[in-house]
């Protein structure tokens, strides 16, 4: 709407002035200094520090940053849209603007280091439930994590299943998703496997899956038992013998004499 402005008073005239708003500008243009390369910031700069809970409070709304940063000063700039937040000059976080007053917005992966400390705190959590409204936090999260508890226990199934969380950092997310159903699939209830099936998700959606691979390295994980075995030391025990019985044979031999 501005644009048709814009376009509609270079066509205009001043008073009686010879010549229109746009054709003074194209004769005054060569004279003008160049833009700025920097963007213009219109953002509104808080210094504010996190609490223990590893938020800071905007606006009175509530935003989630790293556990890293609990108890350091932030800067964050507050866009009409979104909120930015900066460690010195490192983006740390970015959220969606709550419009609302006393809202919370909890991004869970700012959480995962303090959860593989702590995995039993993972099952009530308020950002668990925002990333599950989100659609982050699929029903393949909760099939492979209800999977791996029963296979693992609470505790070191849930672990696993935050290991796994943290994959999201270096993978994309359809592919972690992807891995996860393909692992469920096989009873790889690991975050190895996991990791192991989204990379593979991610070959064949580049079209890497037939590079000059043998066959054994593109094959697929048939079981967790198999996955085990595949891990233990080398049996350095002798093969076992049948002399002893040849010998009982020879004993029973009609042909022989008894002893």
């Amino acid at each position: 709407m501005i644009e048709r402005w814009d376009e509609a008073d270079d066509a205009r005239r001043i008073r009686s002035r010879p010549r229109t708003i746009g054709e003074y500008f194209a004769a005054e243009q060569s004279s003008l200094a160049p833009l700025p390369e920097e963007p213009f910031e219109t953002g509104r700069l808080f210094t504010l520090r996190v609490d223990r809970y590893s938020q800071i409070s905007v606006r009175t709304n509530r935003y989630s940053v790293p556990v890293r940063l609990i108890g350091r000063n932030v800067r964050a700039m507050l866009h009409a849209s979104e909120l930015v937040v900066y460690d010195g000059r490192e983006e740390v976080a970015r959220h969606e603007r709550l419009i609302a007053e006393g809202g919370t917005r909890l991004e869970l992966d700012y959480y995962l280091e303090a959860l593989v400390r702590k995995p039993g705190a993972l099952p009530g959590a308020t950002a668990l439930d925002q990333a599950r409204s989100a659609g982050r936090f699929t029903p393949v999260h909760d099939a492979w994590w209800a999977a791996a508890v029963k296979a693992h226990g609470e505790r070191d199934g849930t672990r696993a299943l935050i290991e796994v969380l943290l994959l999201g950092r270096h993978l994309p997310h359809e592919h972690l998703v992807s891995g996860l159903a393909a692992a469920l699939k096989t009873g790889a209830l690991t975050a190895d496997a996991v990791a192991l099936e989204a990379r593979k998700a991610a070959d064949e959606d580049n079209g890497d899956t037939e590079l000059s691979l043998p066959p054994a390295s593109r094959s697929k994980i048939t079981s967790l038992t198999s996955r085990r075995l595949s891990h233990l030391p080398p049996d350095k025990r002798p093969l076992p013998s049948v002399a002893h019985y040849d010998q009982l044979l020879r004993l029973r031999r009609p042909d022989r004499p008894t002893p």
